[in-house]
């Protein structure tokens, strides 16, 4: 994987307020790469330490990493069923907010 590519998205979800999230979708768009969803998964996969992999989600508003729901739950979403509850309102697009 192109390493310009995973910086750019480490940046894009660093920019994800804390009890927002986003998708892997739409940091692909944001980044310029609007079909390349899972290589944004990909790349968090092993992203850096301060980077909110957490706050990245399905497209249908469901985790990807079920260890993930703790600290979302932390910051204030409420998770049930590996989904997230009122998903569209907390939903963060980079598109729209950058």
């Amino acid at each position: 994987m192109d390493e310009i590519f995973k910086q750019q998205v480490y940046e894009v979800a660093r920019l994800i307020p804390k009890g927002r999230v986003s998708t892997y979708g739409a940091i692909a768009k944001a980044v310029g790469y609007p079909n390349h969803s899972r290589h944004v998964g990909k790349a968090m996969g092993g992203c850096p330490e301060d980077v909110p992999a957490h706050r990245v989600i399905s497209s249908s508003g469901t985790l990807s990493v079920p260890e993930f729901q703790k600290k979302l739950e932390a910051e204030g979403i409420t998770v049930e069923n590996l989904r997230i509850k009122g998903f569209k309102k907390l939903f963060w697009d980079p598109m729209d907010e950058l």
